[in-house]
């Protein structure tokens, strides 16, 4: 199928909410990795998102370029012809993007958006995401009060951070503190500053503990009642009716999570969940023991030729993008968005 439209993405949303599910986002750095995500969830008949970081959008633009808008539109252009080939509906989203990296990524593929939709064309991308957690609350607001306005034009929606996500991804760190807890007041803040839909959609990222990185299962403490809190707070406060939940979800940093406590974040109103640091392992792993097993073959040792068949990359390449497909089939499993593709 085509990469999701506007109004397709849109619906995915709006039926993983209603009937309690949440879509993996898989964060991708190359073809292979772009492929693989593809793979799994069509094997898991579930739509999905794919997207990229700042890292990796300067990554795919050439490692000599780093050019993230270059790295960006290769990358949206790629995945356009790829999707076609699979019977799901797969939208693409641009991860993190902090203050510094805004006018080098998110407002130039806004424009190149705008410009595009203006034209009678799709935006590039159906999503950007805003990281304004390392800034105060309230310029986080304002920047994404403008943002939210440029990325409706576009036909596009925004993500916002809420809160601060605990350890690193991309140079970003942040400590494992009290502040990994959002507020019903930063809740209500959010909804005051960006509406409820009126001013341009928007998913909410709204932290309960959610740490990036590598954990064993208990050592990061997630408390999604917060979710809960937070969406029972706007519904007073806005004379909603009882028991909706205004805010679209994302849940950052699950790695280590139970199966109880995504399965609480998504009765709660989580319809995106990123994961990156599980399909980085499930695609290197294989690639890790293959290299291990045939090294005769993969290095030229004392001056012998080695096996061209073991070294070509698409040998050891296609167990790296199997075994992260089944990753990602895992992740839809988790997320009860398998089977869901209509």
């Amino acid at each position: 199928m085509p990469i999701a439209t506007p109004e397709v993405y849109a619906d995915m949303l709006d039926r993983a909410k209603a009937e309690h599910f949440a879509y993996p986002a898989i964060n991708v750095t190359s073809s292979q990795t772009l492929n693989a995500a593809l793979r799994g969830f069509a094997d898991a008949g579930s739509d999905g998102i794919i997207q990229i970081s700042t890292g990796g959008a300067e990554y795919l633009s050439g490692p000599s370029v780093k050019n993230m808008v270059t790295g960006s539109l290769a990358f949206a252009a790629y995945a356009e012809e790829v999707a076609k080939s699979y019977d799901v509906n797969i939208a693409l989203h641009t991860d993190h993007c902090p203050k510094d990296k805004l006018d080098g990524f998110v407002r130039p593929l806004l424009q190149a958006s705008i410009e595009r939709v203006k034209g009678g064309g799709l935006p590039y991308f159906q999503s950007h995401m805003w990281d304004g957690s390392a800034v105060p609350l309230e310029e986080n607001l304002q920047l994404a009060e403008e943002l939210l306005a440029q990325a409706a034009e576009a036909r596009i929606i925004l993500e916002v951070e809420i809160g601060v996500v605990g350890g690193e991804e991309d140079g970003v760190a942040n400590e494992i503190n009290d502040k990994l807890y959002t507020t019903p007041e930063d809740a209500l803040a959010t909804v005051e500053a960006l509406g409820l839909g009126e001013k341009g959609r928007y998913l909410t990222a709204l932290t309960f503990g959610n740490v990036h990185g590598v954990y064993k299962p208990g050592n990061v403490k997630l408390r999604p009642e917060i979710l809960k809190a937070a969406q029972e707070a706007v519904v007073q406060a806005r004379g909603l009716g009882e028991g909706e939940r205004p805010f679209d979800l994302v849940f950052h940093g699950g790695s280590g999570s139970s199966a109880q406590e995504i399965s609480d974040a998504v009765d709660y109103g989580v319809v995106k969940m990123n994961i990156d640091t599980d399909t980085q392992y499930a695609f290197t792993r294989p690639v890790a023991g293959f290299m291990l097993s045939n090294y005769e073959g993969v290095l030229k040792i004392d001056g012998e030729v080695g096996n061209k068949k073991m070294y070509d990359p698409r040998t050891w390449g296609k167990e790296a993008e199997a075994n992260m497909a089944a990753r990602v089939v895992e992740a839809c499993e988790h997320l009860r968005s398998a089977g869901t593709h209509r």
